[in-house]
């Protein structure tokens, strides 16, 4: 199997290569290196096991190397929620305008299965929870989840106008071994800078789904082996919640600290466009034969521990 990761060399990006390489697919990594780092992916490179490409997908000269490519991973993608509403352009070019031309370069070069990652955002304010996959009016409240629900339309679109098959998947909040960002990291930086206190924003309430990204990984390599339709898309996530000032309490327990004093910012939510309770039913999924087998609290210590460990080591 000869396998196309975009965004290789980012959070998730860099944990499906570790997949890849382990079942031993043929990889070829292409990343601008904006977000990501080769540092996430040297070993493989440095063993040959996979080859590295530093490229725009808004730019030109990568679309040749997905000739005899039998499947691409598309996570190449601008993932700062806060940010897409200060830069909606910045979104639209790096999300909808690369997917598509993503996909544009499969149909040029014959290549027939596509892996995408998406966002429970795209559901927006769901008034079911857990929200399945069958849920709607899909009605997001941020451009980042709108930019998301658009790439997803367009897959459909070319699966079914073009032969080819496609993976989408929704995930919960996922975190762990790489990741920049998210509440974890702002909460350990924050406390580093000011350990007697910790600014929260919104109220704290905020009630969300998170989910290990190793977990994630096997979930989606699981859902490509098992299901064949043109267009199919799951939910990932655990099945519990969890929620914000929680989380903050497990950052301060890991970081040893004592007598932090919490703040908050006020408001039911972080920022414009965060959908302040997120739970997603995975029993689509589960109906293939998966099944989550860690849940938000654990996910969040152990990401917790790894962040700090990787504090530590650099």
């Amino acid at each position: 199997m000869f396998s196309v990761v975009t965004g290789g060399a980012g959070f998730i990006g860099s944990h499906i290569v570790d997949a890849l390489v382990e079942k031993g697919d043929r990889v070829l990594v292409i990343d601008n290196l904006s977000a990501g780092a080769t540092a996430n992916i040297i070993p493989h490179i440095e063993s040959g096991k996979i080859e590295f490409l530093q490229a725009d997908l808004l730019g030109e000269g990568w679309q040749g190397r997905f000739s005899g490519a039998d499947r691409i991973f598309h996570i190449a993608a601008d993932p700062d929620v806060r940010a897409s509403a200060i830069s909606p352009g910045k979104v639209y070019d790096n999300n909808i305008l690369a997917t598509e031309r993503v996909l544009e370069a499969m149909r040029e070069h014959g290549v027939k299965e596509f892996v995408f990652t998406s966002t429970s955002t795209v559901y927006g304010e769901a008034d079911v929870i857990p929200t399945p996959e069958d849920y709607s009016p899909l009605i997001p409240i941020s451009i980042y989840a709108a930019s998301k629900l658009a790439c997803e339309a367009m897959i459909a679109g070319y699966s079914y106008t073009y032969g080819m098959k496609s993976w989408v998947f929704r995930f919960a909040n996922i975190i762990g071994e790489r990741s920049g960002h998210g509440v974890i990291w702002d909460f350990v930086h924050k406390l580093m800078d000011k350990p007697g206190e910790l600014e929260i924003l919104g109220d704290g309430k905020q009630i969300k789904s998170y989910f290990s990204v190793g977990a994630c990984v096997e979930a989606v390599l699981f859902a490509v082996e098992n299901s064949g339709e043109p267009f199919n898309y799951f939910n990932i996530g655990s099945e519990d919640w969890i929620d914000v000032t929680a989380i903050a309490e497990i950052v301060v327990e890991e970081m040893g600290l004592s007598g932090v004093k919490f703040t908050y910012t006020g408001g039911d939510r972080g920022w414009v466009g965060d959908v302040p309770k997120m739970q997603l039913s995975v029993e689509k999924l589960k109906n293939l034969g998966w099944k989550p087998v860690t849940g938000s609290a654990e996910s969040v210590r152990s990401a917790v521990k790894t962040l700090l460990e990787e504090i530590r080591d650099t």
